[in-house]
């Protein structure tokens, strides 16, 4: 099965797609990667899941990414004696560690490294910003507050402080346990919440141990400043624009998504754009005119990927979501201002040899008659940067490896194939123009750039570009040993 666009759809499972019919139906419509969103459902419930995609995966020949989203530290106030609370503009409230039921004057907010962190001026945002305060005083136990935006207020509502950088880890125990999990389990990407900078990324890591690579959730502001450094130590980066509109103000969030994007395709790191994209596709088997022209602005852009949540996981429509954001894919991708300003965003990049050679690869492909480029690759390090420069021919990762295959499924135009392990350049140009042939990319007639590293099977030698036919035997008679 052979994608027809370069941009990656990340699909979330859930109660709407939870069997094997409707998760193989999602890969079909053009799901490369299967979220599994560890705020919601059990660990039994993740690995059912789990298992299914693998059979797919075997089913279909197909190699499938799968995403393991961390919920992070959830901060919110305790219940109250009614249920509820109104408050008005300019009414007076008090967050303290009091575990009594509160009521319209204060509530209970069991979270000392928020009253640690605060300072008079410092915004509250509750329920996911319906409600807003300021602190007006402040102690190690407490917070008296002014509403500035009223509402109400009812049992364990997030609480979101937007100004300052808070003492808490991006992982909760239960963080750590669901990562353990996810990588015993054989997940190949995880998604990183409640960054606020590059220190959270390095110890979760550290946790991995190379299992599983770290996309680290740009949604609080904290993270937005400390970007380049998280970019960094960070395997790639999602903009997840919910929360991340909720502490900013919402006009900021699109330059934001903006700048992020294009710092991640310098860095070659992959970049989800997520959230809301097809929101009313939950309830309605049409998107609106405004959610099509959002996806198709992350795709503009030159993000990797997008990606559904909700409308996958729990709506009434998750297979017509994907079809949806495949055709929209596929439709913008066929613009000629699309290539326009992909190669006018394009950042060079020329540290290492293998830099040069994947530029190389783009520019001869870009001038001559080549059908695809084929990369040999045991860390998929080459992959990226291939994916970085934007070709306008399909990229074709192969490897023995299936796990580095997994992981190159998230990145842009990519099709990734496993192949027998090599000794000799020869046969990688042999198992190229099979590869190239075996999937509709190219016929006998056509040619194709294969990338290589010699000695074969070691990570880092990427050394060798070379034009080849795919009819095997022109390759037999011009390379005979």
């Amino acid at each position: 099965m052979r994608r027809l666009r370069n941009v990656k759809i990340v699909a979330t499972l859930g109660p709407a797609s939870a069997d094997y019919k409707t998760i193989r139906a999602l890969f079909e419509a053009g799901a490369d990667v299967f979220r599994l969103n560890m705020s919601h459902g059990s660990h039994a419930e993740h690995r059912v899941r789990y298992d299914i995609i693998r059979k797919i995966e075997t089913d279909l020949g197909r190699p499938i990414a799968v995403l393991a989203d961390l919920q992070g530290p959830k901060l919110r106030v305790g219940t109250f004696s009614a249920g509820a609370a109104d408050l008005e503009e300019g009414d007076l409230f008090r967050f303290d560690l009091d575990p009594t039921e509160g009521d319209g004057h204060r509530v209970c907010l069991p979270h000392p490294e928020i009253f640690a962190a605060l300072v008079p001026g410092t915004r509250l945002l509750v329920n996911d910003g319906k409600i807003r305060m300021r602190v007006e005083r402040c102690g190690p136990d407490f917070a008296d507050c002014t509403v500035t935006v009223g509402g109400t207020i009812s049992n364990r509502k997030g609480v979101n402080v937007p100004d300052v950088v808070l003492p808490l880890a991006a992982l909760s125990d239960k963080d750590r346990a669901d990562l353990e999990f996810a990588c015993e389990m054989g997940v190949d990407w995880l998604a990183l919440s409640f960054v606020q900078r590059p220190e959270d990324v390095i110890e979760a890591k550290e946790l991995a141990r190379g299992r599983a690579a770290v996309l680290s959730k740009i949604e609080k502001p904290a993270a937005e400043k400390a970007f380049d450094e998280i970019l960094k130590v960070s395997d790639g980066i999602m903009v997840a624009r919910g929360d991340l509109g909720v502490e900013l103000p919402v006009q900021a969030v699109p330059p934001i998504q903006k700048r992020l994007v294009r710092k991640c395709r310098a860095a070659a790191k992959p970049v989800i754009v997520a959230t809301q994209m097809l929101e009313s596709m939950i309830e309605s088997p049409m998107p609106t005119r405004a959610e099509v022209s959002d996806v198709a602005t992350a795709i503009y852009e030159g993000a990797d990927a997008v990606m559904l949540s909700a409308e996958s996981a729990a709506g009434r429509y998750p297979v017509d979501a994907v079809s949806t954001m495949n055709a929209v894919a596929q439709s913008v991708e066929s613009d000629p201002t699309f290539r326009e300003i992909i190669e006018a965003s394009r950042t060079a990049a020329r540290q290492t040899i293998a830099d040069g050679i994947v530029a190389a690869a783009r520019e001869i492909a870009e001038t001559t008659d080549i059908s695809a480029i084929c990369c040999y690759t045991q860390s998929g390090k080459t992959v990226h940067l291939i994916a970085r420069e934007r070709p306008r021919v399909p990229i074709i990762a192969l490897s023995p490896i299936v796990k580095t295959l997994r992981k190159t499924c998230l990145w842009w135009g990519v099709h990734a194939v496993r192949c027998e392990e090599v000794e000799r350049f020869k046969m990688a140009v042999v198992n190229a123009a099979r590869a190239a042939r075996d999937f509709g990319f190219a016929d006998e007639t056509n040619q194709i750039v294969v990338i290589a590293g010699v000695p074969f099977n070691v990570q880092g030698t990427t050394n060798i570009l070379r034009v080849a036919p795919c009819d095997e035997r022109l390759i037999f008679r011009t390379d005979p040993e």
